[in-house]
């Protein structure tokens, strides 16, 4: 399945892709406050796309301008999600590589896969989250209507070897509506 956005085509995620994909996952202002572990080399993102992004219902967000992946965004339904929800009910997770901050590109791929969720999978909520410090994803999940529904404190994150807390958010499909 692939998406079409006013500038963005989201598109399930290649082999040819590792090399862009270590472009932006190298940097250490992106993975670590996400959540995961900085690319070392084009076979670790080759690896990473492999074992983590070429799965069901998880997108490259690329540029319509070129199809080159910039970022990721997915849904974990059910139980594929590390909040442990019921099967109508989904996480979103995204990131995008720092020069395309700003720009409110995940917000209009975020709303693009709402509507998915929401309309075709028929989800009854969509459940969001973002670790202490990462403003920028609790400025689209606000921009997309999440909102604050609990907070886990000294939460162990054993993928950084670290304990974070985490902020979730969500939406009801009759919130989304309004």
């Amino acid at each position: 399945m692939t998406f079409e956005t006013e500038r963005l085509n989201l598109r399930p995620w290649r082999a040819e892709d590792a090399e862009g994909l270590y472009e932006y996952a190298k940097d250490p202002r992106v993975g670590p406050i996400a959540g995961w572990p900085v690319h070392t080399s084009v076979e670790d993102s080759s690896e990473i796309i492999k074992s983590v992004l070429a799965v069901p219902e998880t997108y490259a967000v690329c540029l319509k301008s070129d199809d080159r992946a910039i970022g990721s965004i997915g849904l974990m339904i059910g139980s594929k999600s590390n909040i442990g929800l019921p099967e109508d009910e989904a996480e979103i997770g995204y990131w995008i590589g720092v020069p395309f901050w700003g720009q409110g590109l995940i917000p209009e791929a975020v709303r693009t896969i709402m509507q998915y969720a929401f309309e075709t999978l028929e989800m009854k909520k969509l459940w969001c989250g973002y670790f202490d410090g990462n403003v920028k994803s609790k400025r689209v999940q606000e921009k997309c209507g999440f909102v604050h529904h609990h907070t886990k404190e000294n939460m162990p994150w054993p993928l950084m070897g670290d304990v974070r807390t985490e902020h979730i958010t969500c939406i009801t499909k009759e919130q989304w509506r309004r």
